[in-house]
């Protein structure tokens, strides 16, 4: 047997199985449309390829803006989905189904192609740098200047002692 035929009596059986249900209340016209459904989504479950569906182009997608245009400011990046300046554009993709990786190929853009404004970044980095992250373990974080020299202690004055009494 092959695997059409296969096919062609798994559609059979699931449509005698779905007749002999006293609950299912059907016409004869009905019959053959369900045969043809069923032996369809048997034939795309058991990976063959129906004639009769052709496979679908792939979508072209024209960006709002260009490339560089996208990224001409420092303070935000332009999204190529609806032309909108974010500092940031994951959650921007994420409200539109997509990931970075998916943003770069839907649009033909570099794997470098920044997510997050350029100023946005410097501000992280350096807000990240102030409160210590990025040091290796061991180091101390660097004071501008250095501190003053401490003054000296006073020199204690002598205790009264009983004895002076």
């Amino acid at each position: 047997m092959t695997d059409d035929t296969n096919s062609i009596e798994l559609a059979t059986e699931l449509t005698i199985a779905w007749l002999s249900n006293p609950n299912t209340r059907t016409s004869a016209d009905d019959v053959p449309a369900f045969l043809q459904s069923m032996h369809a989504a048997v034939s795309k479950l058991g990976g063959e390829q129906s004639v009769d569906a052709p496979e679908a182009p792939a979508q072209e997608f024209t960006p709002a803006v260009t490339s560089r245009k996208s990224l001409a400011s420092k303070d935000q990046i332009i999204s190529m989905i609806d032309g909108k300046p974010y500092k940031t554009l994951r959650r921007h993709l994420a409200t539109n189904g997509m990931t970075p990786a998916e943003y770069r190929e839907r649009y033909n853009l570099k794997v470098d192609y920044p997510m997050v404004a350029e100023s946005y970044s410097e501000s992280r980095r350096a807000m990240a740098k102030k409160i210590g992250l990025g040091r290796k373990p061991g180091q101390t974080i660097q004071k501008g200047a250095e501190p003053a020299a401490a003054k000296p202690r006073r020199n204690a004055k002598p205790m009264a002692t009983a004895d002076a009494e």
